[in-house]
């Protein structure tokens, strides 16, 4: 099976998405936009936020929507919900069908998220 290639821009993935996912990730992102400074790219064939290295991830799938963070597991007394895995001190936010996390607080998450890279650095570049 060809693996199709990734969307051209963040907008391009939008369009992509269909049913509950695109209203779902419409939502993440605004929220982290407007959040603080940062840079939105396609990576990794989803949509990453820069903020001195890679700081939160969307990426929508067929049956979730995953919100992560390059620095999770220090978000986790603001999202218990968050579930540390990966790499780094990634931690993800998996939201199905139903699921819902306020804009306020994903605001908040992501806000957190680009404090903790501009304080500590690119979390690619950090010692574990």
């Amino acid at each position: 099976m060809k693996k199709a290639p990734p969307p051209a821009n963040p907008d391009a993935y939008l369009a992509a998405l269909a049913g509950w996912q695109r209203p779902c990730v419409e939502a993440l992102r605004k929220a982290v936009l407007g959040a603080a400074p940062v840079e939105e790219v396609i990576k990794w064939g989803n949509l990453v936020y820069l903020a001195n290295g890679p700081a939160i991830v969307i990426r929508a799938e067929a049956a979730r929507v995953l919100f992560g963070f390059w620095r999770g597991k220090r978000l986790r007394e603001i999202e218990p919900r968050l579930k540390p895995g990966g790499k780094y001190e990634m931690a993800t936010l998996e939201l199905r069908e139903g699921d819902r996390i306020s804009a306020a607080q994903a605001k908040r998450l992501a806000k957190e998220a680009v404090a903790l890279n501009r304080s500590l650095g690119d979390p690619c570049k950090a010692s574990p």
